[in-house]
């Protein structure tokens, strides 16, 4: 069995709203899941429903082949959440939460060592509302990591936190994974999803509209523009002529070009902005990326 099973999930709300809508989805022991859909897309619906704190309206949803709902009681003590923002008592120190949630499994991390792990031995006996943004969320991800999960939630683990704090959740996702255990990631930052993330799943209006690995989804269709950064209020009619397509600034300081990419389109487009002596900024021009992925699939939907 998959260690979370999603099938066919509906969940509606009062007033005749539905948050998902027929969703399915699995993902295994050993393997880094990202949920990603904009705002209001089902992502915290369908992750409350996995976690029991929701019951599905129709459809079935299986964690550790148990129901979240009905064998909820069996199913917490071998799961971990990692809540986006809150969920902690603001005086509480470090050390301290990490000992209280430890006391409720069997056989928990070694506090001071999960502390280490994360960067967090420095501020141990801190307060938590005296702890910066990013250390907040490196302690939220080690109380949903101290009880060794098999299955672990995470929302948003990366909001907030610095270039260094990333890199070490990074490696801690890394090394759930090398462990055995399924971690379902919840996140807007896509550039994050397309590090970890072995599958992606992208949802809107509670629906499935793409999923795959990050490469196979970047690799599905071709890129039809030239997309770049510049200064806004370009001259578009001669940069157009310039290229030998269309340019259309998208938004201030943003601009794409209506062509294919080769490598005469883009010398030329490069050569125009040296003549007046203009800037490059963000070119893209090889590979879509998971966010043009995303924008595309999204915007369609």
């Amino acid at each position: 069995m998959p260690a979370v099973d999603v099938s066919g999930l509906v969940v509606r709300y009062p007033g005749d709203v539905t948050a998902v809508d027929g969703l399915s989805f699995t993902a295994e022991a050993g393997e880094v899941l990202a949920l990603l859909g904009p705002n209001g897309a089902g992502k915290t619906t369908t992750v409350e429903t996995l976690e029991g704190y929701k019951s599905p309206t129709s459809g079935t949803v299986r964690v550790l082949d148990l129901d979240p709902v009905a064998d909820h009681a069996r199913l917490t003590p071998r799961i971990g959440v990692m809540l986006q923002k809150g969920g902690v008592y603001p005086g509480i120190r470090p050390v301290e939460g990490l000992r209280l949630f430890a006391a409720f499994y069997d056989s928990p991390e070694d506090p001071a060592g999960l502390l280490d792990r994360l960067g967090l031995a420095g501020v141990a006996r801190t307060p938590w509302r005296r702890l910066s943004g990013g250390e907040q969320q490196r302690l939220s991800l080690a109380l949903a990591l101290v009880g060794r999960p098999e299955v672990a939630f995470l929302d948003e683990p990366t909001a907030g936190v610095d270039v260094a704090g990333r890199q070490i959740i990074r490696e801690v996702i890394g090394e759930l994974r090398s462990r055995g255990t399924c971690v379902l990631l919840a996140t807007h930052e896509l550039d994050e999803a397309e590090r970890v993330a072995d599958r992606v799943v992208i949802v809107d209006h509670g629906r499935l509209l793409a999923e795959g690995t990050p490469a196979a989804l970047m690799s599905a269709s071709e890129r039809t523009t030239i997309d770049f950064g510049a200064p806004p209020g370009l001259d578009v009619t001669g940069l157009s002529a310039a290229v030998g397509a269309v340019v259309v600034e998208v938004r201030p300081g943003r601009y794409s070009v209506a062509t294919a990419p080769s490598p005469a389109t883009v010398a030329a487009l490069t050569a125009w902005l040296a003549e007046q002596d203009l800037a490059l900024g963000d070119l893209r021009a090889g590979r879509q990326s998971l966010e043009d992925v995303f924008l595309r699939l999204t915007s369609d939907s």
